[in-house]
């Protein structure tokens, strides 16, 4: 059984889509077996609760160190012997102690189609704004490998939305959400739960 461990700061509406993919066969010989939230009243732990998930607040300013949380949340996944880290909406920056831990074990998704609106400052709301005030026709979403560089690293899969006339930024974010992200991130988990996933340099191969 492939093991899965989310991280979440909000509401949780990715990893509802990750539940909801493996109750329904898409997600196959797979278990989440955590959920890790950085905000103790984020929706997501009652999600986690629902489902009989176990479900827990790790936050960055209860250790003395950046060093110190990473540590923490590198033994919580490590003792649950998560097989992939899914970053599912968590507004935390992690850095290299936890991402060498989890070295192409991490997967994150993003909510345009990278290169355009990322990195540092691009996230939730922000993103969409910056993709409706640039006056682009097309946004999407993206799934991809996490490296030290923000949402820098090696891309799994993309998928685009269209962005309509009336939009505002709330219309397009949930339509990416329900068209693009809730989709690809579940196929990118059960390729990796099957070992279809192969990363050479910065570029994805799906074997």
């Amino acid at each position: 059984m492939f093991k899965i461990g989310i991280l979440v700061s909000g509401g949780g509406t990715n990893f509802q889509a990750i539940i909801d993919a493996i109750d329904a066969g898409k997600i196959t010989d797979t278990k989440i077996v955590t959920l890790v939230s950085s905000n103790p009243n984020a929706y997501a732990l009652e999600r986690a609760k629902k489902h009989g998930i176990e479900g827990v607040c790790i936050r960055k300013k209860d250790f003395e160190t950046d060093e110190e949380y990473q540590q923490a949340l590198v033994l919580h996944m490590q003792n649950r012997e998560v097989d992939l880290v899914v970053m599912a909406g968590f507004m935390v920056v992690i850095g290299s102690i936890f991402i060498q831990a989890f070295k192409n074990r991490i997967i994150n998704i993003h909510p345009s189609l990278i290169p355009s609106f990322c990195g540092n400052g691009y996230y939730g709301l922000k993103v969409h704004e910056a993709a409706l005030q640039k006056g682009v026709k097309i946004t999407g979403a993206t799934v991809h490998f996490v490296t030290e560089e923000t949402d820098a690293g090696p891309i799994i899969l993309q998928k685009a939305v269209e962005v309509k006339e009336n939009d505002t930024p709330e219309t397009l974010q949930l339509r990416v959400m329900e068209e693009a992200e809730w989709i690809i991130l579940p196929q990118a988990i059960q390729l990796a739960a099957h070992g279809k996933l192969k990363v050479e340099n910065q570029y994805v191969r799906i074997l």
